[in-house]
């Protein structure tokens, strides 16, 4: 089993299956693919009926490969695939746990970084700044009201 496999069973145990809070900005999500990029993939179907199989390629393809996520600890590849998984500015965050300059760009300086970053040290920072940029979110509140806000993920 590959540590993406490892990840994406992880990341659904948090994500779980079908969902339509209309708080959530997301809209109707299955296995925390949001029905915007399901059709992006040529999904057509009802979002209750997208497989776990489709899911797994659609976040390997959109959320794991373009990130090197392969290349780093698990644990910190797991963070990485969570938060881009869930939205947010996720190299910026890369950059900041590591100590890298952050200029929101991937390169090979900030995957090198990341790579030899402390992970403990990374996954702190990185959870920091992605707490930050959730809590300021204008829809957070309301969200986090109905029950289905993401600090308890973090």
């Amino acid at each position: 089993m590959s540590t993406f496999d490892d990840a994406f069973d992880q990341l659904i145990g948090n994500e779980g299956g079908y969902a339509n809070y209309p708080q959530d900005p997301g809209g109707e999500t299955m296995w925390g693919i949001t029905q915007r990029v399901a059709l992006a993939w040529s999904y057509t179907g009802r979002m209750q009926d997208l497989s776990r199989e489709t899911a797994k390629h659609i976040a390997k393809a959109l959320h794991w490969d373009p990130l090197h996520c392969d290349s780093y600890d698990t644990r910190v590849a797991f963070q990485i695939l969570d938060a881009n998984y869930n939205g947010g500015p996720i190299v910026v965050w890369m950059q900041q746990a590591s100590s890298a300059l952050a200029d929101g760009k991937l390169g090979p300086k900030t995957i090198a970084v990341v790579q030899v970053v402390d992970p403990e040290l990374f996954i702190m920072r990185f959870m920091a700044a992605r707490l930050g940029y959730l809590t300021a979110l204008q829809t957070w509140p309301s969200f986090v009201s109905a029950g289905h806000g993401e600090s308890p993920l973090i």
